[in-house]
């Protein structure tokens, strides 16, 4: 076993940085165009070899917005589940169709295929771009299919800050939170990307700020793979997961970004 891997628990997958939003605080940009989308297959097969490698805790599928491709979401939870991984979660902005009969469908299909927490992306950011009434209609469809879902707020300050999107945030989460649905704590942006760009007003650009998803790469505990199979300094289109691992050095880095 790679000692630089050895508390490795947790794998996520970036399954296309497409997305239907247009969100101010995003760290990754404005997620212009299609771009790659993960090989549902290719990934299925990566997390089965490292699930037997590795004593997993959880599997993450985000994005950009993952329900653009809700096929391979589905076959990388189908793969989890069958592999004993016991966290199942999907990262998403709930919204991906208008139409309710894609909406129950694709809600059946997640919860068919094993996924077993939602983080749902709601707050003011998103909402400036995305509308209200599928992304409930989603969460409604998903609860009726007995999957664990809950509200994922990005943040300013935190709960009840006052400053206008932190407002807005605990006003959007009063609406899901009357569906049923409680928030979890969510997230505190920082100044990268977009949130650079459009929210600068709000931070101390003169400090110098880290990304608070960048791994340690001496003790790696999440591998994250990217739409194009890139990982650990490696691409499983190419070449197997196993070798990946068993040369991975430092060197090579451990970054990840999660969906927010």
């Amino acid at each position: 076993m790679n000692l630089y891997l050895r508390n490795l628990k947790r794998v996520e997958f970036v399954v296309t940085y497409a997305c239907t939003g247009r969100c101010k605080h995003c760290s990754q940009g404005d997620h212009t165009g299609q771009g790659a989308v993960l090989d549902g297959e290719r990934a299925a097969e990566a997390l089965r070899q490292v699930a037997g490698m590795y004593r997993l805790q959880s599997v993450m599928t985000f994005g950009g917005e993952p329900l653009l491709h809700p096929e391979v979401v589905c076959r990388i939870h189908a793969a989890a589940a069958e592999c004993g991984i016991p966290a199942r979660q999907m990262i998403t902005n709930g919204f991906f169709a208008r139409d309710p009969r894609v909406i129950e469908k694709v809600a059946g299909d997640l919860a068919g295929s094993g996924v077993n927490d939602i983080l749902l992306s709601v707050d003011a950011f998103h909402q400036e771009t995305i509308p209200l009434e599928p992304v409930k209609r989603f969460a409604e469809a998903i609860r009726a299919e007995g999957v664990q879902i809950r509200t994922q707020p990005a943040w300013i300050k935190g709960s009840g800050a006052d400053n206008p999107y932190d407002r807005r945030t605990g006003e959007i989460l009063c609406e899901f939170q009357e569906l049923g649905i409680e928030a979890n704590d969510g997230n505190v942006i920082f100044p990268a990307g977009n949130a650079r760009r459009y929210l600068g007003e709000y931070f101390d650009l003169d400090r110098e700020w880290h990304s608070p998803y960048e791994e340690d790469p001496e003790d790696v505990r999440a591998l994250s793979f990217d739409p194009e199979g890139n990982v650990l300094g490696g691409n499983v289109s190419r070449e197997e997961i196993q070798d990946i691992l068993s040369r991975y050095t430092p060197s090579l880095g451990g970054r990840r970004e999660p969906g927010l």
